[in-house]
């Protein structure tokens, strides 16, 4: 009996359902859209940010002078230490391994060209091919992590190629001053022996880099004498945005309590995974580049609380209008509820009745508004990110929770419209 009125309503009622339905389905899918891209934003921005830079840099523990936070002054002048090259490959063992997505060594030396004049030579990775212990493999290199740089002629040296141990990169100042251009050759002379390179691109960087001359790693520690040195790491990692926590650990990690300690280390802070680094690579110093790592911070944040604001105001939308409609039905069948009062019918009975046919009709609208959600998630994600958005498991029971919500606190009103009704009025009527 109970089914069969239940499947009248339904059948009689289907326009009002139907608009019910439809109003929870719309804040289901504004909900889940929102939610999923909140939850898998945090890696889509901080992949976006990696396009400016390391926010990361290692360096050795003696040295004396950082006189820029993307460039550091070589080791023959600023100071004598150095970090090994034999443990690059550690950056990837840490406990935050994946979440290290790019680095680069950089080693400087000054050279003479053949008018005199003394310049600086840097050389770093540009796209080296890496076999780790993992299994994984990762092509690093300031070719991504100088994704910022005009090339104005010519192209990047390829290290997967032929030759490119012969080859450098010239900023556009120094190009300028020199007169050379794509295909010429430089003559340099360093600490331990001369090179003839050839320039394969002229880059403009848009600071001090434009007066240097880029080669790769071994070309630079072979003509400055520094095999198997690096001055410094640059690191682009995946963070956490800093809180509390993380700025005590980062002061001084020995002023934690066990628990503390196990929370910082095992979350990928920027205090953490310079931590980390430290522990693996000898002597040395691991500092977040706080331009960088306060930006992403607060983007992250900010995006994240735009996110869920509109999650919850769309899930209030829904609610006021289930409000409405669920109350308009009520009123519409008054002299039928009246009746069943009248007859004998609880309250209790009748508002049972109510709320069932209404949660059939939020678990239709939900189911449609979540698979409609996911779609929209994914749209987002090809538009603003040029990536699909994961979907986490999470958001399946945040939203069925918060679709219940919605229909029984929408439901409220008409429920005490129900108690109101008096059958001897409505009857009479």
């Amino acid at each position: 009996m109970f089914g069969r009125m239940i499947k009248g309503i339904l059948t009689r009622q289907w326009k009002k359902m139907l608009m019910i339905g439809l109003t929870i389905a719309l804040g289901a899918s504004l909900a889940t859209a929102m939610l999923s891209v909140m939850l898998d934003v945090g890696d889509k921005i901080n992949q976006e940010l990696k396009a400016y830079g390391a926010n990361i840099i290692v360096s050795p523990q003696e040295a004396s002078v950082i006189e820029d936070l993307y460039d550091v002054e070589g080791g023959d002048k600023a100071t004598k230490a150095y970090l090994r090259e034999d443990e690059l490959s550690k950056v990837k063992t840490i406990f935050w391994a994946f979440n290290i997505v790019d680095y680069s060594p950089f080693i400087s030396t000054s050279v003479k060209l053949d008018d005199g004049s003394e310049v600086k030579l840097t050389g770093s990775w540009f796209n080296h091919h890496l076999e780790l212990a993992t299994g994984e493999t990762l092509d690093s290199g300031i070719r991504n992590m100088r994704s910022w740089w005009d090339i104005e002629d010519g192209d990047w040296i390829d290290e997967q190629g032929s030759g490119a141990e012969g080859e450098c990169m010239v900023g556009t100042e120094l190009a300028k001053k020199l007169g050379i251009s794509v295909g010429d050759s430089l003559h340099v002379t360093g600490n331990a022996s001369a090179a003839d390179l050839t320039v394969k691109g002229i880059f403009d960087a848009g600071g001090d880099e434009d007066e240097y001359i880029f080669t790769t790693l071994d070309t630079a520690q072979a003509i400055g004498g520094l095999d198997g040195k690096v001055d410094t790491i640059e690191v682009s990692a995946l963070t956490t945005p800093d809180n509390e926590l993380s700025e005590k650990a980062a002061k001084d990690p020995g002023s934690l309590t066990i628990k503390q300690y196990e929370t910082w280390y095992c979350t990928a802070y920027a205090s953490a995974i310079c931590y980390q680094l430290t522990e693996v690579i000898t002597d040395s110093t691991a500092a977040p580049v706080r331009q960088v790592a306060s930006s992403e911070g607060a983007i992250l944040d900010k995006t994240e609380l735009l996110m869920g604001l509109i999650a919850v105001l769309s899930m209030v939308g829904s609610a006021l209008g289930i409000c409405n409609l669920v109350t308009a039905s009520v009123m519409d069948r008054s002299r039928e509820i009246g009746l069943m009062k009248a007859i004998g019918a609880q309250n209790s009975s009748i508002i049972l009745q109510v709320i069932t046919e209404i949660l059939i009709t939020a678990a239709i609208g939900g189911a449609a508004g979540f698979a409609a959600g996911i779609g929209f998630a994914q749209i987002i994600g090809q538009t603003v990110f040029g990536s699909s958005i994961a979907l986490r498991t999470m958001v399946i029971p945040i939203v069925i929770v918060a679709v219940l919500a919605i229909t029984l606190i929408g439901c409220i009103p008409a429920i005490r419209q129900l108690l109101k009704l008096s059958p001897t009025e409505v009857l009479h009527e």
